[in-house]
């Protein structure tokens, strides 16, 4: 499990991070696309923060062979770190090479500066490609996952290709936690439903990036590796029939966006 920073601004995301610090996280995922890599720079320069675990993405805008490697110096520069754990390919963008963009994370990867490679919100199809194209073996696709959209075809060809999912919105942006099934759990297991939903993701593989600024839930959400679901209590989550997305790319966002 990580910690999250998505929508975290200014110093928010630097209490929220030294406080997850303090309770015992050890990842934290942050992207150039979040505009508070310095803020979580400054946390990571506290206690606890050396041996932590750190992403950080790389915007489509920024594809380019070149502007990948300014971006990451840039991010590395505001994050205080001399490399990066995880580097992700935030979106895809068809307007660019994903070749070419490949190319500069192998070089970032041999100059030392990115330690594993990864792709975020990438279709089984576009991750096919990506492994097909790359020199430096893809760790990780980071996408949206949750009891709403849990991907089993995009689940099951990772799990083939040793490529790690990492569930970005584990919670669905909090609009699952009001799922019955998961309330029901929640109440058989004297558990949260945000705790029920971490837990079946982690029972399934997936590593879970939460994001909140709240002590309590951070507390709460570290609370998930002394207990499990049963079996059949996973198979109950799998069985829910919503179908539901809650976040997208918005290419006229003047962060996002890809320029015409």
């Amino acid at each position: 499990m990580g910690a999250g920073t998505a929508k975290l601004l200014g110093e928010t995301a630097e209490r929220t991070v030294r406080t997850a610090l303090e309770l015992g996280y050890s990842h934290v995922d942050t992207a150039e696309g979040y505009r508070n890599e310095t803020e979580v720079g400054d946390a990571l320069a506290g206690p606890n923060g050396e041996n932590c675990f750190v992403t950080s993405k790389v915007l489509p805008a920024n594809l380019h062979y070149e502007d990948v490697l300014s971006s990451l110096e840039a991010s590395l520069d505001r994050l205080g770190r001399s490399a990066v754990d995880l580097y992700l390919i935030h979106w895809p963008n068809p307007a660019i090479s994903l070749r070419e963009t490949l190319h500069a994370m192998e070089r970032a990867h041999d100059r030392g500066l990115v330690r594993n490679v990864g792709v975020s919100n990438f279709s089984r199809y576009q991750l096919m490609f990506a492994l097909r194209v790359a020199d430096v073996p893809i760790a990780v696709n980071q996408v949206e996952f949750h009891p709403w959209n849990p991907r089993p075809e995009l689940l099951d060809y990772c799990r083939a290709h040793d490529v790690v999912v990492e569930a970005a919105a584990p919670l669905a942006q909090t609009r699952v936690l009001e799922d019955p099934t998961i309330r029901a759990l929640a109440d058989e297991y004297d558990r949260t439903p945000a705790q029920v939903t971490l837990r079946w993701a982690i029972q399934k593989g997936v590593v879970v990036l939460p994001r909140s600024a709240s002590e309590a839930h951070l507390r709460e959400n570290a609370t998930l590796f002394d207990w499990e679901l049963d079996p059949d209590d996973v198979a109950r989550v799998d069985a829910i029939d919503r179908r539901e997305t809650v976040y997208g790319m918005d290419l006229e966002d003047d962060v996002y966006g890809i320029p015409a």
